[in-house]
Parts: structure tokens; C-alpha cells; sequence
């Protein structure tokens, strides 16, 4: 499998502007900017490289959970991850995701045992060098 993405820029760092196109059509000519990438500009249009990171984890985590508890005979109801990106001095230093789930017949204990283990093998997560922090709540 290969998945394809464009990305096209223009002008210099601070006032020059990007869109990225994706594959699957699900980003067309979305634009990233500056200002969509640090100023966090509330109801405009626009993402921005570490949102879509932060996106990326959420929903490979989510999908590899799933199948983490199908191995374990457990079927999920509802998946809920929030995952915050930490950018610091031009590093990502930490992804903290916030799970709710909801699932039938586990426990608590084993749902974070499962949630953890899917944490550490997704693929996602497997290729980022910052710290992944897990918050696992059964709902």
C-alpha cells in the first residue's frame, strides 16, 4: 500500500501559503499557512502539519485498538480519542491521547492493558520519536 499526498508552497515562511492534496480526495487544495500552523486562527479554514500528526495518531490508534480488542473477543461499541500535540522550540515533544471508550463485558483494568498495547504497536506511533502518553478511561 502507498498513499500519496501534495503538498505545494509558495512565497517565504511567514507570509507565504500552502495547500495539500490528498489521494483519497479528502484533502483538496486544503490550505496551511503561518498563520494556521501557530497563531491557531479560529473558524478559518486551514490545518497545519502538526494537526495533521496529532489526526493521523488518533485515527490509526483508534482502528488498531479495535482490532486489539476483536483479538481478544471484546467488540467496541465507541472509540473516542482526543490527542493533543505538545510543540516546543520547533520540536514535538509529546502526544497525549485522551481515550474514551465504550465497550461491553471488559473491565477497566483490562481495557487500559488493551488500549496500551495497542498504543505501542500501531503504526502511526511506531514512527514518531516523541513521547506518547495514553489516558484510557472505560465509559
Amino acid at each position: 500500500m502507498k498513499r500519496k499526498v501534495n503538498a505545494i508552497w509558495t512565497g517565504d515562511g511567514a507570509n507565504g501559503n500552502g495547500v495539500l492534496t490528498s489521494q483519497s480526495g479528502a484533502l483538496n487544495n486544503m490550505p496551511y499557512n503561518f498563520k494556521t500552523r501557530f497563531e491557531n486562527d479560529e473558524g478559518k479554514l486551514g490545518t497545519n502539519p502538526e494537526e495533521l500528526i496529532a489526526g493521523a495518531l488518533a485515527g490509526c490508534f483508534n482502528m488498531k485498538l479495535s482490532f486489539v480488542l476483536n483479538e481478544a473477543n471484546f467488540n467496541p461499541d465507541e472509540l473516542e480519542t482526543n490527542a493533543i500535540l505538545t510543540f516546543e522550540d520547533g520540536i514535538i515533544t509529546a502526544i497525549d491521547l485522551n481515550l474514551k471508550g465504550k465497550v461491553a463485558n471488559i473491565t477497566s483494568e483490562k481495557f487500559v492493558e488493551l488500549a496500551n498495547e495497542a498504543k505501542s504497536n500501531c503504526p502511526i506511533s511506531g514512527v514518531l520519536k516523541c513521547k506518547i502518553n495514553l489516558d484510557a478511561l472505560l465509559v
